[in-house]
């Protein structure tokens, strides 16, 4: 798909006054030149063309507030001199994988006096001599080349970035918490639930166990009354034959 008709599909019907961030990676640019960018995109701050075929940036339009630039895997050689003059705030530029092979290929950029962050890395530049120490003394402005600072310190992710992975990692352990408390919660339910209904099982079996010992008892009880009342109907008869005796005596 040719650059400018992949711009006009990013934009999904909006003017280009409204985008921030634009990319065009592996589209194809013609004759190496950019198209299909225009002064219109006044708000741009974020511009990708990555593997597009680039030769030239002549035809690159005035973008005052852009700040990254991906311009890696292109065929660029010069005309860096145009990004100082279009693109005058740009803090980070990607350049890798270009064919920049002289210091005098990147002093253009001497006039980018935001620029905090070049990326040169797989261009033959690096292969020369004091090539980091000759970059950075050449170019004053720039903190990081190729991701590491003059003392081979690497550069930090942006803030943006780090924001939105403490963002994730919170909302996750806050779920993760929250979830491991309900599964707990869930299963002190289902125990206790367990226990409930074993207690009320075993309550009624004490319930039932209760009711025949009060059955034994009664009929334990009936039938002691029932010996002592046949005892003491002995007795009673008994005492009449007595009687009897004594009468015959008489």
């Amino acid at each position: 798909m040719d650059m400018k008709k992949r711009i006009t599909l990013e934009l999904r019907n909006r003017s280009p006054a409204e985008i921030a961030e634009l990319v065009v990676d592996n589209s194809r640019s013609a004759d190496g030149e950019v198209e299909g960018l225009t002064d219109a995109f006044t708000e741009l701050e974020f511009l990708s063309m990555v593997n597009v075929g680039l030769s030239s940036l002549a035809k690159l339009p005035s973008l005052p507030k852009l700040r990254k630039l991906e311009l890696s895997d292109n065929n660029l050689s010069g005309s860096l001199e145009t990004l100082s003059e279009k693109c005058p705030n740009l803090t980070y530029l990607n350049l890798s994988g270009n064919k920049i092979k002289e210091l005098s290929n990147v002093e253009a950029l001497q006039n980018l006096k935001s620029l905090q962050s070049l990326d040169l890395f797989n261009c033959e530049i690096t292969s020369l001599e004091d090539y980091r120490e000759s970059v950075f003394e050449l170019l004053p402005q720039v903190t990081y080349l190729d991701g590491f600072d003059q003392e081979d310190n690497e550069a930090p992710d942006s803030e943006a970035d780090d924001e939105d992975e403490d963002g994730e990692d919170g909302a996750g352990a806050t779920g993760d918490y929250d979830d491991e408390d309900d599964e707990e919660e869930d299963e002190d339910g289902s125990e206790g639930g367990e226990v409930g209904l074993g207690f009320q099982v075993n309550r009624g079996n004490q319930e039932d166990d209760d009711d025949e010992d009060d059955y034994a008892e009664e009929e334990e009880e009936e039938d002691q009354a029932g010996v002592q009342g046949q005892k003491r109907k002995r007795d009673v008869d008994d005492e009449g034959e007595d009687d009897d005796d004594d009468d015959d005596d008489d």
